[in-house]
């Protein structure tokens, strides 16, 4: 990435609450639970963290932000249940890793516990080291941390809070089941 370019952002409304996007030219860089305006200072500290100098600057219409918001009310709507929108990853390699392993081993309508995602990245031991990366996941929803849970079967850590992941996983068990119907 060019450490100069812009990051174009916009905020927007969901049932689960207002969400912002972080995109630039190649992709999209964050999808947050909250307002821009309460992630000022978050995104500052990112921005310092990754040595990225572009400005901030509110476009909804930029490709990734617009195609991200309007993914993600498909995804509230019952219409979508995989996302498209280039993801502009920050974060170490392993971080990356259990990203990607989240997109492929995480489906829709299912959960998934940290020792699984371990297992399925070859690592089976690196339970914490996974639940250290999916904690830092930049990409609310759409990297689908919200489907993972504790071993035994109860909801742990999410950005959003418990009562999102729950709504979340509720949410796409109802629609899971009425898609299997079909």
């Amino acid at each position: 990435m060019n450490h100069h370019s812009f990051l174009y952002y916009d905020s927007f409304e969901t049932p689960l609450g207002v969400m912002t996007v972080l995109a630039n030219d190649e992709g999209v860089c964050r999808i947050d639970y909250g307002h821009h305006e309460e992630r000022l200072s978050s995104y500052q500290s990112w921005k310092r963290k990754h040595f990225l100098k572009g400005e901030l600057v509110y476009d909804p219409e930029h490709k990734y932000v617009k195609q991200t918001m309007l993914e993600i009310m498909e995804y509230f709507e019952g219409n979508r249940s995989e996302f498209h929108v280039p993801l502009n990853c920050y974060g170490t390699d392993f971080q990356r890793q259990v990203w990607r392993a989240l997109l492929h081993y995480a489906p829709y309508g299912e959960t998934r516990s940290y020792k699984d995602i371990a297992a399925s990245m070859h690592s089976p031991k690196a339970i914490r080291a996974v639940g250290g990366a999916i904690n830092q996941n930049p990409f609310s929803i759409v990297v689908p941390c919200h489907r993972v849970i504790g071993s035994n079967g109860k909801l742990v850590g999410y950005a959003g809070g418990l009562d999102k992941k729950q709504k979340l996983l509720e949410f796409e068990n109802e629609h899971h089941t009425v898609t299997q119907q079909l």
